[in-house]
């Protein structure tokens, strides 16, 4: 279901974001993350005015990653900022972030890298939302029902939907369900 119609309104700016997952041929896989940010009029930066034809941010960055999640590689491009030969000179150190996992702690490491003067505000936010893309690049690839290892599925209790003791687990992932069974309701 769309949202409500909107009040009357004049559209002042517009932010794309994208990711794209990738099996690469070596085994591992990268996942690439776009944002774009817009006016709809020419407008003034510090640094003087600046056409509507020309994006505040443009930015890029290509996590490569094994099954596991670990940070093999990275890649930040800054293509369009406001503050050139500023902005983009920070792209290099996000390399601080090799070694880390996407599934453990990775919001953290990059607050503890890269957060404030450290890195770029939207280099971060772009790559805060890596795990739910590369969780979602391995989907249809892994059995996401199945336990790993004999390992609880990570995904179980990450959301109300997935709760441990909800119908979802208890139809989708019964092995994992500690929720009251038909038989003890009755």
């Amino acid at each position: 279901m769309p949202l409500s119609p909107p009040a009357a309104r004049e559209r002042l700016h517009l932010r794309r974001v994208s990711y794209e997952g990738f099996r690469r041929d070596d085994g591992l896989f990268d996942i690439e993350a776009h944002i774009t940010d817009t006016k709809d009029r020419d407008y003034k930066l510090a640094m003087g005015a600046r056409s509507k034809d020309i994006p505040v941010h443009q930015m890029w960055a290509r996590v490569t990653i094994d099954r596991t999640f670990a940070v093999i590689n990275i890649e930040a491009a800054t293509d369009d900022m406001p503050y050139p030969g500023q902005c983009n000179r920070i792209t290099p150190e996000y390399k601080k972030l090799i070694g880390a996992n996407l599934l453990k702690g990775f919001r953290k490491s990059i607050a503890e890298h890269m957060g404030g003067i450290k890195g770029c505000t939207h280099l971060s936010e772009l790559l805060g939302y890596l795990p739910t893309a590369a969780v979602q690049t391995f989907a249809g690839i892994r059995n996401e029902t199945e336990s790993h290892d004999g390992k609880r599925p990570f995904q179980l209790d990450s959301c109300h939907a997935l709760a441990i003791t909800g119908e979802t687990v208890r139809v989708y992932y019964p092995t994992w369900y500690v929720g009251e069974t038909a038989e003890a309701t009755s």
